[in-house]
């Protein structure tokens, strides 16, 4: 029996709530955790013709990319689309999950599927974030070293890029004195110690901390554990908007277009004017991504694609760069599969359906 929150919590290890940007609203919206899942519906957005396909199918979950809603509500009366959809769930008890920008920032997450669909090798993510990552200072007897950096690593600590394992540890002395109420594991009440150890550094996400110093306090033999913790600015490598990759073959800008249209599979792209620039390196954003347009000039992309561009934002493309918008939809509904995808790897044998509900609110002539 699979509950709500079995499915929650396992896509969080995934893509952690801590990596959504402060505007979004990721989470559980509506609906309790503790319910069981008769099964899953995903969709890019959540509207009322979705609730009514998630109860036609008999889903008492949605997962959804887009937030029914961003900012606080201080009614519910119907009155508009959002207030609808959230009523309509509520009464039917549907519950809905939102799964947004924390996917967009994980390297394995939506700018991924989004390269596949074009095509792109050697992907790297265009803008890095800080403060992601943490540093665990801990000091272990030597002999016990081992054992404590097993159950470290175990819990996600000590992962560095392509690298797993990593730690730096360097030996000192330790000293201490137990009083009357302590019961140590080396030494002896009232008298001073000095104890050969180690001290154990290692790098961990920050959404990790509670899960690594459980497994340090399980596994360290001393009844109190010195550490510390410190929020580091350096980036992480695989965290972050957008991406950058390399087409196989160059392609003239005109080719260029053409191939997009073809493999995101619309009618209809804005662009920059073109030139006679060939293009290899693409930069991409799936959904909003134009704040990424100065990266993507600043790592020499040839092309950025990306949606919602705006009239005067064109104009940072500065002639040096061929800015493409496909569309907000167009460029994040392979997220539907990759959502699904990423459950059927964990839930084998749950109900878990793509939406066939076009929630695309934009049609072209």
């Amino acid at each position: 029996m699979v509950k709500i929150k079995d499915i929650t919590q396992y896509l969080e290890r995934i893509a952690p709530l801590s990596y959504q940007e402060p505007y979004d609203n990721c989470g559980l919206l509506t609906g309790d955790e503790q319910q069981t899942a008769n099964g899953a519906l995903v969709t890019l957005d959540c509207t009322e013709p979705v609730i009514d396909e998630a109860l036609d199918n008999g889903c008492n979950l949605i997962i959804a990319h887009h937030p029914i809603w961003f900012q606080p509500l201080k009614s519910l009366t119907g009155k508009t689309y959002v207030e609808r959809t959230i009523i309509k769930a509520i009464k039917q008890d549907v519950a809905i999950y939102a799964l947004h920008t924390n996917l967009d920032n994980i390297k394995t997450g939506v700018n991924l599927r989004l390269a596949e669909k074009l095509g792109l090798s050697g992907l790297e993510i265009l803008q890095t974030k800080s403060t992601a990552l943490v540093k665990l200072v801990t000091f272990s007897p030597k002999p016990n070293t081992a054992e404590v950096l097993r159950a470290l690593h175990r819990a996600g600590a000590g992962d560095v890029g392509n690298y797993r394992d990593c730690s730096f540890v360097t030996e000192g002395t330790g000293t201490f004195r137990p009083n009357e109420q302590a019961q140590p594991h080396i030494g002896k009440t009232n008298q001073l110690e000095r104890v050969d150890e180690d001290r154990i550094e290692v790098i961990l996400p920050g959404f990790l901390k509670h899960q690594v110093l459980s497994a340090l306090f399980e596994t360290h033999p001393y009844e109190e554990v010195a550490y510390y913790l410190q929020e580091l600015i350096n980036t992480n490598q695989n965290i972050g908007s957008g991406m950058t990759g390399l087409l196989e073959t160059p392609m003239r800008a005109e080719d260029f277009l053409d191939y997009v249209k073809e493999r995101i599979g619309t009618p209809c792209l804005r662009h920059t004017e073109l030139n006679s620039a060939t293009i290899q390196k693409v930069g991409i954003c799936g959904g909003a991504g134009s704040f990424l347009t100065s990266k993507a000039l600043e790592t020499n992309c040839d092309a950025f694609v990306t949606s919602d561009i705006k009239y005067h934002d064109f104009f940072d493309a500065d002639g040096k760069l061929l800015l493409v918008d496909i569309g907000h939809y167009e460029s994040e509904v392979a997220t539907k599969e990759l959502v699904c995808d990423i459950i059927k790897k964990k839930f084998s044998k749950f109900a878990v359906r793509l939406s066939t509900t076009d929630t695309n609110p934009i049609r072209y002539l």
